[in-house]
């Protein structure tokens, strides 16, 4: 198993830090030391009981929720690359700066993601049969349309969502883990993360027929992938709600900082302190600035010279890209293609 040293110690570190940083140090391990046993569990620092009692009689879940990790690192930079904060921080687990650390939005959008990525890994696996806990999910009640039948192996959502709810959720559930308006935000973006995701579920069918007539289609319900789910949920990371742990009534709640004349939607991520605007670097306040990073000359939007670079300027370069380039299909059935190199043109934030 790996060494201590490289998980982390503290639980409410989990899905902004814990969850990241074992899975990194999980998906490192030689497989002579896989996680096949129960007693290895107590060697992954910062799992909450909870998490330790199902590690234990859900092994398989483990390497499911490794898959998990990997996807959510790279499903963050490839949402977040056309802009200032491009999730970088997150491959610096468990050794966050304050922009995970803290209720800000980008930590909210990290534990939404986080959340639906574990119970996506999870319903994906019970489709593969990679988990012998579960199999293929319910064939619909409604019919599927007209031309099509209900077959195939549809991706299991409602055990996907049960699991990895009670994995994720386990920490902020812990008295001592952290204030109780970090928890809550937590859990409520954590169940945004997962209505995004069974947003996700829809219709997918494969033709039959002679040939390729599609005179009927087998039909199954089946998830996105993270990528779309993470594009819906970087869609409200830019329209979230700053919120307060404000008394009403007999017990305190979050509620909108400017608008608490309503609650908070159950669709809406949610945070609590404001982020920077991360254009320099400064470790204080959780900012690896923008510069040296490359910007678009002719965009219009986040990824532009004016707005990535904060009006600093940027710098040109050239580039030597080699693509394929003349390429022939031969019959049958092979594609021949050459190399060519081209110079292209670049641009680094001062």
């Amino acid at each position: 198993m790996a060494s201590s040293g490289s998980l982390c110690s503290r639980p409410d570190f989990l899905f902004t830090g814990c969850f990241l940083a074992t899975c990194r140090a999980l998906s490192k391990t030689p497989a002579a030391l896989a996680l096949n046993q129960t007693q290895h569990c107590k060697q992954l620092e910062g799992l909450v009981s909870a998490q330790v009692q199902l590690c234990r009689s859900n092994l398989e879940l483990m390497h499911t929720i490794v898959h998990a990790a990997r996807e959510v690192m790279k499903a963050c930079r490839r949402a977040f690359a056309d802009m200032r904060w491009n999730c970088s921080s997150i491959e610096l687990a468990p050794n966050y700066l304050l922009d995970l650390e803290r209720g800000t939005r980008e930590s909210a959008f990290v534990y939404a993601l986080s959340a639906a990525a574990i119970s996506h890994a999870i319903a994906r696996a019970c489709t593969s049969g990679d988990l012998p806990g579960c199999s293929c999910g319910p064939v619909p009640g409604e019919p599927p349309g007209p031309g099509n039948r209900w077959g195939g192996c549809a991706d299991n959502l409602s055990y996907g969502l049960l699991m990895g709810a009670k994995f994720s959720d386990a920490p902020m559930k812990v008295k001592k883990t952290g204030s109780q308006a970090n928890k809550l935000m937590r859990l409520h973006n954590s169940e945004v993360g997962r209505q995004a995701l069974r947003a996700s579920l829809e219709m997918k069918c494969k033709c039959h027929g002679v040939s390729g007539s599609c005179s009927i289609r087998t039909c199954w319900k089946g998830l996105q992938e993270l990528r779309d789910v993470a594009a819906d949920l970087k869609t409200r990371y830019l329209s979230a709600t700053k919120v307060v742990h404000r008394p009403m009534g007999t017990r305190k709640h979050l509620v909108p900082k400017d608008l608490d004349i309503r609650p908070v939607k159950d669709s809406e991520l949610i945070y609590l302190q404001s982020s920077p605007d991360f254009c320099m670097k400064n470790e204080k306040v959780g900012s690896h600035g923008t510069q040296d990073r490359q910007c678009n000359k002719t965009s219009h939007g986040s990824d532009s010279c004016d707005l990535m670079c904060c009006g600093r300027g940027y710098n040109p370069y050239t580039d030597r890209v080699v693509e394929r380039c003349h390429c022939k299909y031969h019959w049958c059935c092979y594609v021949t293609c050459r190399r060519c190199e081209r110079t292209v043109e670049r641009y680094v934030c001062k």
